[in-house]
């Protein structure tokens, strides 16, 4: 029998490959949006990706080295967005006093002028996580957070600054707990970015 979770067959009689199917219809409407976003402002997706981390996180995450993990592509990719958004003026480079060799990069003015409108191609599919019960979300998030733990423990995805990765992070027999903030978490306070973070 195939097993592929796009013959139908298998796919109409097992949840967990109609899940699997529905995930990557998310992810294409999230390829879709960051398209979009791309072609009103004449930049590719990973260098809208690069505008919108680097608004986000703090200068020690800034790096294309950093940002090469991030997003699971090489550094010389990454180089290439970057010597591209230096050019259109969108980002500056600072100097990294922590490492001579490499740089930081930080919005420009102009840079910060367009944040707004980029950080915004993903709200339709906020939208619809917003419809939904707050024990529904909740629920989900729970389901979510446990795949990309065990997607990471396989190597298949990076988790920079989630709780799992983190030092301060254990878990406990009523659940989660942070060492940093001393104590328990819910599963809803898991955190997927934390600027705290400290990997173990």
């Amino acid at each position: 029998m195939n097993e592929s979770v796009y013959n139908l067959d298998n796919q109409n009689s097992n949840l967990s490959s109609k899940i699997t199917v529905a995930l990557e219809r998310i992810s294409e409407a999230y390829r879709v949006l960051l398209w979009e976003k791309a072609k009103e402002f004449k930049l590719s997706p990973i260098q809208i990706q690069i505008l919108v981390f680097v608004n986000s996180h703090k200068s020690k995450y800034c790096t294309v080295s950093y940002l090469a993990d991030e997003y699971n592509i090489t550094k010389a990719t990454i180089s290439d967005s970057v010597k591209s958004l230096l050019s259109k003026g969108l980002i500056e480079k600072l100097t990294n006093e922590n490492d001579t060799r490499s740089y930081i990069i930080s919005l420009s003015d102009s840079g910060k002028k367009i944040i707004t409108e980029l950080n915004n191609y993903s709200m339709e599919l906020s939208n619809p996580l917003n419809d939904l019960s707050i024990e529904k979300q909740e629920s989900l998030w729970g389901s979510l957070s446990e795949i990309i733990s065990k997607l990471y423990n396989s190597n298949i995805i990076s988790m920079q600054r989630m709780c799992f990765s983190c030092k301060y992070y254990k878990q406990v027999p009523e659940g989660h707990y942070c060492g940093l903030l001393e104590k328990e978490l819910k599963t809803i306070d898991i955190r997927l970015d934390c600027p705290e973070h400290d990997r173990k």
